[in-house]
């Protein structure tokens, strides 16, 4: 396991903590929405364009994240 995830205390967490904190950390990335974007492999673009042209195609193959979420906890508290 990571000295990070240790260091911090997130290996004592609930798996709601966690999520919790992932949500919070992603939040706070809008803090530095100002900042530049960062750049793209070639590689990231192409698969970025495919996945999109994927979902243009099949618009019925999406799943709403509430969805995920909810699946995902699921799994997780068995």
């Amino acid at each position: 396991m990571s000295t990070l995830l240790n260091s911090l205390g997130i290996d004592r967490l609930s798996v709601e903590e966690r999520i919790q904190l992932i949500e919070e950390i992603w939040e706070s990335l809008d803090a530095d929405a100002g900042a530049e974007p960062p750049v793209l492999t070639d590689r990231q673009k192409q698969e970025l364009e495919r996945r999109i042209a994927f979902l243009d195609a099949n618009p019925g193959q999406t799943v709403p994240w509430e969805d995920v979420e909810a699946r995902l906890l699921a799994r997780l508290n068995r």
